[in-house]
């Protein structure tokens, strides 16, 4: 039986006849979450209590488990899979593979015996994630898939945002803003650049920068927020940087040096957005450009472009078709039955 794709109005990534990645499908019996973020773990409880297994990498389970509560997993079976490690299932094989985005970020494999291959990026930065090649049909995340999203500037972001912060440790503390995943990828950009100051940070954020220890990232010693070393480096003022959630950035060291991390800026590296504070364009998404270059790379017959979490996916699926002469669709969208044809078509 020729393996279909779609992509349900509820977000989820339907791959052959059993896998739903990243929501909840009830015609699906197998679930697969591709990484912790919150906008790829619609539907988790409910995918916990009916499918048969739950597949993700062992750091997403532990990544989820601080950001969820250790309870998340009390029900349900949960299938931890290694990078190129596979699960048969009825007749269908499923293989995560690395994707360069948040620790434990997976991409989806799925085969059956007829040889037929269809896939799912997840969310995925280029440099670092390995193409999923020869797939009859690629289903690619559209974060950033619009013309006018490229990172045109030249300079070396990491670099950058190691000089500044740097800089303006010698005034005292820094905060930095940004996403879980994210700000541990900071963590480890100043590391291996030797800054050796103390990481100050609330227990969220500690918890799931120990998991990304646990899993080999080189984060160094950290510091919590409410004890008493974390209250006299932040309350005096001292050579410190402060790691806090995006959304505490209009409550928190309003008056101190800060930084925001988004990939949501193309046209510098680096902008002022405040009396103290800057924004640096580090992003853990590929750009338009690099989104083309996977799909060129990978060579799929045919692409479904996700258009479920950002609604992008209209204008990539389109530029796809335009500059590569790949078969393409945006999903979801209105029933259309020359979509359904398409996709229910045996692949030639």
């Amino acid at each position: 039986m020729v393996l279909k794709v779609n992509i349900s109005a509820r977000g989820a990534i339907l791959l052959g006849n059993l896998v739903a990645c990243d929501a909840f499908d009830e015609t699906h019996p197998l679930r697969v979450v591709t990484h912790a973020h919150a906008d790829h773990l619609v539907g988790l409880k409910r995918s916990l209590k009916t499918c048969n297994k739950v597949l993700m990498t062992e750091a997403t389970k532990e990544l989820i488990e601080v950001l969820k509560g250790p309870q998340t997993f009390n029900s349900g079976f949960i299938e931890k899979l290694e990078y190129g490690k596979s699960l048969v299932y009825k007749g269908e094989k499923i293989t995560l593979l690395k994707a360069n985005h948040i620790l434990g970020a997976a991409q989806v494999l799925v085969e059956n015996n007829n040889g037929d291959r269809v896939a799912y990026t997840g969310d995925f930065k280029l440099d670092g994630t390995p193409p999923i090649k020869d797939c009859d049909t690629l289903v690619v995340e559209a974060t950033y898939g619009n013309p006018s999203f490229r990172r045109s500037f030249d300079s070396d972001i990491r670099e950058l945002l190691v000089s500044i912060i740097e800089k303006r440790l010698r005034k005292g503390k820094v905060y930095v803003f940004g996403y879980y995943g994210k700000l541990q990828e900071i963590m480890q950009i100043l590391r291996c650049a030797h800054v050796y100051v103390p990481f100050v940070m609330p227990e969220r954020i500690l918890r799931v920068s120990e998991v990304c220890k646990r899993h080999g990232m080189n984060l160094g010693d950290l510091t919590l927020s409410s004890d008493v070393e974390g209250k006299e480096l932040l309350d005096k003022n001292l050579p410190c940087i402060a790691f806090y959630h995006m959304n505490k950035r209009k409550s928190i060291g309003l008056s101190s040096s800060r930084i925001c991390v988004s990939g949501w800026e193309f046209r510098l590296p680096c902008k002022q957005i405040g009396q103290n504070e800057h924004l640096v364009a580090l992003s853990d998404h590929s750009d338009f450009d690099e989104l083309v270059e996977y799909i060129r790379l990978s060579k799929p017959k045919k692409v479904v472009t996700d258009n479920y979490r950002v609604k992008h996916g209209n204008i990539l699926a389109r530029e796809i078709k335009k500059r590569l002469g790949i078969q393409s669709v945006a999903m979801p969208k209105r029933k259309c039955k020359q979509l359904l044809d398409f996709f229910e078509t045996k692949q030639t």
